[in-house]
């Protein structure tokens, strides 16, 4: 009709404007110079078919990318391979640095990036290209060895750098049945969960995972490269820290794991996509790839002892030297300096059972203080200790322990001479029970109502706070440090460096004094049982100086690292009352014949005592022998609650919290169901024309049977996750169209207060009772809609949690038509004709059937299983929801 209605001389003009539109949109997209900070590397073709969707690049700047076009390769090859939904461009920022850092040295070295283009595919969300990607990588690294053929220096392995899922992969390659791990010499992982999958979508991400985790923990005697992890810190929301540290073997002591907040130099916690271009953190990698270079190969060294002592000195502690791999311990004293003896009363106390303390406030890298053995006045040779200090954002500091070196008669600070710049040193000597007080942290649950603080009225350049009971991760307090200074015209400076000895994450405070400053306490890793050591608050004070240290617990802060770690299991218990919200609904309906409004029975089936204590019990049963043979005998899988356990992460009061919280996600979840229903009838009749209540019940309308084959089909040619999609929205459709019937019926027919509701749904005993099949009033249809809309809430959850392999299927259309493996084909098959027969089900055709009760009394036992086995695995989730709609289906026939 419409075009019926154009003339052809408007249709061309309409053709010739979408032209030109279309030419705009093409040139601000495409239409500009090729990238040149990229140069794609040309697989064999068999490859490039293999993985039509992957490319590898080198990465190349201005004169060194026009000297290398013709793939002339004499650098050092560092493959970068980015994470989810990261781009092969994210090499620039390390590899813009490496340049320049090899032009100020005349490229005496320099490196060569490579970047794999994963064509930013969803490994995150969708585990199944994993393996794929690791394969893929394998083969890349054989073809830039090759690339250097001939080379008189030519490497033999890569060192790679891996963000995010990146470094995943990097560790699978050793999985690969022909990998050989000479390939690689050193692996740098940044913000990587190496534990456990942030959001275990699907069964092929924690397979991926189990498979990896369990090699490198069986196999860590033979893995002979280095591996760094570096993590983002709590700016990182998307893959917390404590996912990121590779666990600790004592057989396998070439592995570091480190917060960047820890990191010299660097200091500075950072977000999951900041961590990769972070100019600090960027700079002090370059810097450890310099410095193991080995100068007779010209390639990084081989020598796993010098590796470990670059990695620690660049990302663990900074002597604020240049790195040496031997360096000279005993420095000629002699030559034009001047010797100022000090004999302040400070200087000239001697005691072998007291501590040295210094700081300097410049930060060059020459040496500043050393011993002399047994001298009178002037030594002439002494042995350097600026090995032993350690570098911060401000200054140097260096603390001894005199009794360790008795042979010491002198100490010499070398003061170098300045040009304009002011030089300060500071020292001190103290015996360290006198700079270390004991501040316990208040209680989890006092809610900082209390607090608790210590008083430092010495005037001493530094102190050890030890922070008592201060070791679990769901702690978190703020402590507040108050310094009051004497009148001084100077500008000083404090450093609070937070201290957590059994793992490198620390973080440090820099603060003008006098002043307030606030300052969190929270962990990334619990501490282990085995461990005694202490939390400290390391503070470099002025001796102008009195400082008062208040600490009380943080109830927000608590409650940010809950969301932290437990965030990823709220589907879980949304999912577990939207179970029991169901079952509440096809007993009231058994027992009274009609259906509550879905908040009302949320509010009455959704009780954290039907989940949680059974949860307890089965934990505290499996540490009975007997009850885990019965336990693996079933083949039943770990319980989460034992998988948090292992990660110092279970806690009881945790699971009522977020139960609580599932209730009121479950309860907005309804509500937005009923909503968008009543929106989407209101359009139906306001674009449509309106239609009448069903005459009877038809289960199988002629249409249903054409559509689930059709359903199925799409299912299996292409992704499970669509035709899910596709079949919930032909069920929302008939919800849609009953309530736009409802509705219109209402509108069209006189009220009749005679007959109440209750009335409406008595059974007619006579003639009509014997009818084949059930005629639907509007009262039936008004239990029809309160019943869907719980099936609508439960199913949605469902086909939400499915939609990351659809993503993952639409973004790779191009490349692959049919998804490949498909975690959501089996769920689809059982989905697609259930959710056919639910579309045309009405109370009043199941409120009679034999299955109604035993649909209702399972929801109690399927929302425990969904807390005891889907909270750490959400692909279990859906497992337990399609029980409850296949008997609710079946409830038609039965």
């Amino acid at each position: 009709m419409f075009l019926r209605s154009v003339s052809l001389r408007n249709l061309a003009f309409y053709v010739f404007m979408v032209l030109l539109a279309t030419l705009g949109v093409w040139d601000v997209f495409f239409g500009f110079e090729e990238n040149k900070c990229s140069m794609k590397i040309e697989l064999p073709k068999k490859l490039a078919k293999r993985y039509p969707a992957y490319e590898l690049y080198l990465y190349g700047e201005g004169s060194y990318a026009e000297e290398h076009k013709i793939l002339l390769l004499t650098g050092i090859p560092v493959l970068f391979l980015p994470g989810n939904a990261g781009s092969y461009k994210q090499v620039r920022s390390v590899g813009s640095i490496a340049l320049r850092k090899a032009e100020d040295i005349d490229f005496k070295y320099h490196f060569d990036f490579f970047s794999v283009n994963f064509n930013e595919e969803l490994v995150a969300l969708y585990g199944g290209s994993l393996q794929k990607q690791t394969k893929f990588v394998h083969e890349c690294i054989k073809a830039i060895l090759k690339l250097y053929n001939g080379q008189e220096f030519a490497p033999k392995s890569v060192a790679i750098i891996g963000h995010s899922m990146g470094g995943l992969v990097a560790r699978a390659l050793l999985t690969l049945k022909n990998f050989k791990q000479e390939l690689i010499n050193l692996l740098i992982t940044q913000a990587t969960p190496h534990v456990a999958p942030v959001m275990p979508l699907d069964r092929f991400i924690t397979d991926f995972y189990m498979t990896v985790n369990n090699y490198w923990i069986l196999n860590a005697r033979h893995i002979n490269f280095t591996t760094v992890s570096v993590a983002g810190g709590f700016r990182d929301y998307q893959v917390r820290s404590g996912l990121t540290f590779l666990p600790k073997l004592s057989h396998h002591t070439s592995a570091l794991s480190v917060v960047s907040s820890a990191v010299p130099k660097t200091w500075v916690s950072t977000d999951h996509l900041s961590i990769v271009w972070c100019k600090q953190l960027q700079l002090t990698t370059i810097r450890a790839f310099f410095d193991l270079i080995d100068a007779d190969t010209k390639q990084i060294t081989q020598n796993p002892k010098k590796k470990l002592s670059v990695l620690n000195h660049h990302f663990i502690r900074h002597p604020a030297k240049h790195f040496e791999e031997n360096p000279a311990i005993i420095s000629d004293l002699t030559g034009t300096s001047l010797w100022v003896p000090v004999k302040v009363s400070r200087w000239t106390f001697v005691a072998y059972n007291c501590d040295l303390f210094c700081i300097i406030n410049q930060q060059d890298t020459n040496s500043w203080i050393f011993g002399c053995i047994n001298s009178t006045s002037m030594c002439q040779q002494g042995v350097d200790l600026s090995w032993r200090a350690e570098l911060l954002p401000t200054i140097k500091s260096l603390m001894l322990r005199l009794q360790d070196y008795p042979s010491l008669s002198h100490l010499v600070v070398y003061v170098p001479s300045v040009h304009g710049s002011k030089f300060v040193v500071n020292c001190e000597f103290f015996k360290r029970e006198t700079r270390s007080i004991q501040l316990p942290v208040t209680h989890l649950f006092s809610f900082g109502l209390t607090s608790r603080k210590v008083l430092l009225n010495a005037s001493g350049l530094y102190y050890n706070i030890e922070l008592l009971n201060f070791g679990q991760i769901y702690q978190a307090f703020k402590l507040n440090v108050v310094s009051k200074c004497s009148r001084t015209k100077e500008e000083i400076t404090s450093i609070y460096k937070l201290h957590i000895p059994w793992s490198y994450e620390d973080s440090l405070t820099i603060a003008q004094v006098p002043s307030s400053t606030e300052i969190s306490l929270k962990l990334h890793i619990a501490q282990p049982e085995d461990d005694n050591h202490v939390a400290l608050l390391k503070m470099y004070t002025s001796s102008h100086c009195r400082y008062e240290v208040t600490v009380k617990t943080s109830f927000s802060q608590i409650l940010g690292q809950v969301v932290r770690l437990h965030g990823g299991a709220l589907p879980a218990y949304v999912m577990s009352n939207v179970l029991l919200a169901h079952g509440g609904q096809l007993y009231s309906l058994f027992s009274t014949g009609y259906c509550l409004e879905y908040a009302a029975v949320l509010d009455k089936e959704a009780k954290p005592y039907k989940v949680d204590p059974f949860v307890i019990m089965i934990k505290f049963l499996l540490g009975y022998k007997w009850f885990k043979e019965l336990w693996d005998l079933l083949l039943l899988p770990e319980l989460d609650a034992i998988v948090l356990t292992s990660q110092s992460m279970c806690f009881p009061a945790i699971s009522l919290l977020f139960f609580l919280f599932g209730t009121c996600t479950a309860n907005w979840s309804g509500l937005l169901s009923c909503a968008s229903v009543r929106l989407l009838s209101s359009l139906w009749l306001a674009l449509k024309r309106p239609s009448e209540l069903p005459k009877d019940v038809k289960i199988l309308s002629p249409e249903v049977p054409f559509l689930t084959v059709a359903l199925l089909v799409v299912s299996w040619t292409t992704c499970g996750a669509f035709a899910i999609l596709l079949s919930f929205v032909c069920y929302t459709y008939k919800v849609v169209h009953l309530q736009a019937s409802l509705t219109h019926f209402k509108s069209s027919q006189s009220v009749n207060t005679k007959h109440s509701r209750r009335s409406e749904k008595k059974p007619n005993l006579g003639a009509d009772s014997a009818a084949p099949l059930p005629r639907v009033s509007a009262a039936d249809a008004e239990d029809s809609l309160r019943m869907h809309t719980a099936l609508l809430t439960l199913l949605g959850w469902v086909v939400l949690l499915s939609t990351p392999s659809l993503v993952y299927w639409l973004k790779n259309l191009r490349y692959y038509f049919k998804l490949n493996p498909d975690p959501c084909k089996p769920l689809a098959f059982i989905l697609i004709p259930t959710m056919a027969v639910l579309g045309n089900t009405y109370t009043v055709s199941i409120k009679s059937s034999k299955l109604l009760k035993t649909a209702s009394q399972l929801a109690p036992p399927l929302a425990v299983g969904v807390i005891a086995f889907g909270s750490t695995h959400l692909y279990r989730i859906p497992a337990f929801a399609f029980i409850p709609v296949v008997l609710h289906a079946l409830c038609n026939v039965m």
